[in-house]
């Protein structure tokens, strides 16, 4: 047993390791979201308001928590989100999360404003990749990032689509954190200025998959769809842009009924359980984004924090099926689920873990 394995063996050790070796601003920054936080509860309420509905006497001796991406074959349907400045919270930054995503076997998407930069991260890089795009420049600055991301051998390519505007998070504001990750960020008029026109754009001049991340409605799922748009990403930045929006699991089922098998569909917004990765497939996504889980991994251990993150992760989800009573993803229907029953805890960025609570 190595050391990460000896220090953490539940999820929520993460959290509390991470919270001891962070800077208050940048743990404020990490657990924070936008004005009231109404979305990010909203996330958490959203997978907790829906049950699961378990099958039994079926052979579950073996379970394969496995699946399929691009080509590639997954330990776990999930993938590590894009964040900004992920050296902010450990030195390595987006090199140090291509190790532990690469390590365990799972995808990661690196955010343009990370650090140490789209060809570092992907030498760094064991596994599949994904560079995912704020647009701060014009037709040829873009043209310019999707080739050195292509020569970088990246899988996928993703543009964001809800920052529009840069929204007002409170906890920075009222501390007057100024993050200089952003304060240098120029060019934020092209990202408010994105439309289909550049989606059609790319869509006719490159192969690489596209994904749009930042999709809330059936409507603009549709329109993407038929624009030819790869994966569709269901996401509210984690509650961080849009406030008093709805919880990403409540967004789910209309974007799967939008797409209707015509695209893939990734999802994310406080999952932070494999019984949370059971419930959304049941609903019809093919992989799960995970943000603030795998930044608690990060802090507090580096790469082998996010291994071993998700090795318990891993061993949570094998659990979830089995009891659920099947033996893969595949065989997850609608039927395994409950939409609309109560939740037991108050939701907020930490209530997956209750244990925290009570001090454990």
């Amino acid at each position: 047993m190595n050391n990460s394995e000896e220090r953490f063996q539940c999820l929520h050790e993460f959290v509390k390791a991470a919270k001891h070796k962070l800077n208050p601003n940048v743990w404020d920054y990490l657990i924070g979201a936008t004005e009231t936080e109404t979305t990010l509860a909203r996330n958490r309420m959203a997978i907790d308001t829906v049950a699961l509905r378990p099958r039994v006497l079926n052979d579950v001796s073996k379970v394969d928590a496995g699946a399929d991406f691009f080509g590639h074959r997954l330990r776990l349907p999930v993938f590590l989100a894009p964040v900004g400045s992920l050296e902010s919270f450990e030195p390595g930054g987006g090199a140090s999360v291509a190790k532990g995503a690469g390590a365990f076997g799972v995808p990661f998407m690196l955010s343009s404003v990370s650090q140490p930069g789209l060809e570092e991260c992907a030498k760094a890089s064991t596994g599949p990749k994904i560079f995912q795009l704020y647009v701060r420049g014009d037709d040829a600055w873009v043209d310019a990032i999707v080739e050195r991301a292509i020569a970088a051998g990246y899988d996928a390519f993703c543009m964001t689509v809800d920052t529009a505007h840069y929204s007002r998070r409170e906890r920075d504001i009222a501390k007057r954190f100024v993050k200089t990750w952003r304060a240098a960020n120029s060019g934020m008029d092209h990202q408010a200025a994105l439309s289909w026109r550049e989606v059609k754009r790319f869509k006719a001049k490159y192969k690489i998959p596209l994904i749009l991340k930042g999709i809330g409605t059936g409507e603009d799922a549709a329109i993407a769809v038929d624009n030819g748009v790869d994966v569709i990403y269901c996401s509210n930045h984690g509650g961080r842009q849009l406030d008093g929006g709805r919880g990403s699991m409540d967004i789910l089922p209309e974007i799967v009924e939008a797409v209707a098998g015509r695209a893939k569909i990734m999802v994310d917004g406080s999952f932070s359980r494999g019984s949370d990765l059971v419930k959304a497939l049941a609903l019809g996504a093919d992989w799960v984004g995970l943000g603030r889980l795998y930044l608690y991994g990060l802090a507090a251990d580096g790469a082998d924090g996010i291994e071993r993150l998700l090795e318990i992760l891993e061993d949570e989800t094998i659990k979830a099926l089995g009891l659920t009573g099947v033996t893969s993803f595949s065989q997850l229907t609608r039927s395994h689920v409950h939409i609309g029953a109560p939740p037991v805890n108050f939701p907020h960025v930490h209530s997956a873990f209750p244990l925290i609570a009570q001090g454990y």
